[in-house]
């Protein structure tokens, strides 16, 4: 997996892949490749400070020497719209990007990675190819990270030997095509979230540093996610979902259009801080790609009204002012729904059979609503964030898509959203341990729905990972419905992934495709009948 950036110094770049690490996590520093001149000085040499600045110096000798300027353009995020920002130009001659491996795939000897940064260098078109002068550049390792992942840092210097500049065009996304070629190559694990367009965002190294210093079980940013996936599941319209999200003592503001007040093209959360802190804010697109604003609108009914009232209340929270218009978040919806519900769901289940395994519409809005529904019930149901909460997450980063791949019709399955909602009005479900056991097969049913169309669509380690939300996580939830057994055990890291079911547990053993039937009718517009 690919980590591109451009920017700063040569030297304060490799002092820094040279020395002991943020954590003191750097060991055994050395050169593994290079261009041809650094080889013949610093080839598989033992890296220090002095090591690290004479090989910084030879990179950016032909920058020095022959004063090129690469100026390039300077981004930011737009959380909302999904796309870097042009906001200006700076120097961008030093190239770095890091390709690290996934922890199960073990550590590859310094003759591999050395073949792999020359490849990928070649193939980035910064070696001597079509007759071009070639960028000097070097691959450092360090020892895996603090994840346990092997992997490998290539710094470019973008001034060619004779002065010229590296073309630089579309870096990000050349790097992670090279990177999957590559990974075909040397017989790697595919990354397949990125093949199908689907998968999260990850998480930055200095949310594992912020969560490691306190108590909490996971980042700030899953936290929130789950949240507002569960609000923005069980909500009717943009105004709902404003209100659901103070309801559930988030802190939540807007973000104007330029000039106006009137125009909300965006949001950003916040978990509220204890006294003397600051709380830190998240943009829609920085929890989670389906949870822009945009993208969330796609779901709800676009009037002007609904728009007016959006904004009102929006501009309502934005100012710390209570809620301008309450409506069905504060009401207690009638217990005779749980289990019309249940029924829904389930015949839901059985037309999701018919859908086409191509339907993106239909499936990344299944997996998005089923994600927000075990949200729901988990903010209800976990003090701390368990099994409910785990297979939420396991659904939503298969309902997180590319924007250029977002259907322009975006469809709701009705019987999911008003389970959301229920769930988020009535303290623990309001149901006994019998309709609650019903749900989750239903539910369970649903997911399997989803894990056989995976499965058609050839995405294996999407399947894999719905069958083990299913078997290690969602097991557990059906145990302690169980009229009082105790909850089964997840497996391990290193235990079989199939979990025997408890008596009267309402989930089936195994996980096995069923042959599609030709009978089951499609809905005319690509989505779930209503």
């Amino acid at each position: 997996m690919p980590n591109v950036t451009r920017g700063g110094r040569m030297s304060g770049l490799l002092v820094y892949l040279a020395g002991d690490g943020r954590h003191n996590e750097h060991r055994d520093q050395h050169v593994v490749a290079g261009d041809s001149a650094l080889m013949a000085w610093h080839g598989e040499e033992q890296l220090s400070r002095e090591s690290a600045l004479a090989i910084a110096k030879h990179i950016d000798a032909p920058h020095r020497v022959f004063g090129t300027e690469v100026n390039a353009p300077l981004y930011e995020w737009d959380d909302e719209r999904q796309m870097r920002v042009k906001v200006g130009y700076g120097d961008a001659h030093v190239w770095h990007c890091s390709l690290s491996l996934r922890a199960e795939e073990g550590v590859l000897p310094d003759s591999t990675w050395a073949r792999i940064a020359e490849d990928f260098v070649r193939q980035m078109g910064f070696a001597d190819t079509d007759g071009r002068a070639p960028c000097r550049w070097v691959a450092i390792r360090h020892g895996v990270s603090q994840a346990g992942n092997d992997h490998v840092h290539i710094a470019v210097n973008l001034v060619r030997e004779d002065g010229t500049k590296a073309v630089t065009w579309q870096d990000f996304r050349r790097a992670q095509d090279v990177t999957a070629k590559l990974e075909r190559a040397y017989g790697l694990q595919v990354l397949e979230s990125r093949d199908i367009g689907r998968g999260d965002r990850g998480v930055k190294p200095g949310e594992l540093e912020r969560t490691a210093q306190g108590t909490a079980r996971e980042t700030q940013r899953a936290t929130l996610a789950r949240r507002v996936r569960a609000c923005a599941t069980a909500s009717r319209d943009e105004a709902e979902f404003v209100r659901r999200l103070r309801r559930e003592g988030l802190l939540a503001r807007p973000r104007y259009a330029a000039g106006r007040d009137d125009v909300v093209l965006g949001y950003s959360v916040a978990l509220r801080a204890p006294a003397g802190e600051r709380p830190v804010w998240f943009g829609g697109g920085t929890l989670a790609k389906d949870l822009t604003l945009p993208r969330l609108r796609g779901t709800w009914p676009d009037t002007p009204e609904g728009a007016s009232a959006a904004v009102n209340e929006w501009t309502a929270a934005g100012r710390g002012q209570r809620p301008v218009a309450p409506g069905a978040e504060a009401t207690e919806p009638n217990a005779e729904l749980w289990q019309q519900y249940a029924a829904e769901i389930g015949r839901m289940t059985d037309r999701l059979r018919g859908v086409p395994h191509d339907d993106t519409a239909t499936w990344t809005q299944v997996a998005r609503e089923t994600a927000g529904a075990f949200a729901a019930w988990s903010l209800r149901t976990e003090e701390t964030p368990g099994p409910l909460a785990d297979v939420s997450d396991a659904l939503a980063r298969y309902a997180q898509v590319r924007a250029r791949q977002v259907p322009r019709k975006q469809i709701t399955t009705p019987p999911i959203v008003g389970l959301s909602r229920a769930l988020l009005v009535v303290a623990d479900g309001g149901q006994s341990r019998t309709s609650q056991a019903i749900m989750v097969k239903q539910l369970a049913n649903t997911i399997f729905a989803l894990w056989e169309m995976q499965k058609a669509a050839g995405h294996a380690q999407a399947a894999a990972a719905t069958e083990r939300a299913v078997r290690e996580r969602l097991q557990l939830v059906a145990a302690r419905l169980d009229d009082g057994r105790p909850a089964a055990a997840a497996a391990g890291p290193n235990q079989s992934r199939t979990v025997t079911p408890a008596l009267g547990s309402p989930l089936p053993a195994t996980l096995q495709p069923r042959p599609r039937t030709a009978t089951t009718s499609r809905p005319r517009d690509g989505g779930v009948e209503r």
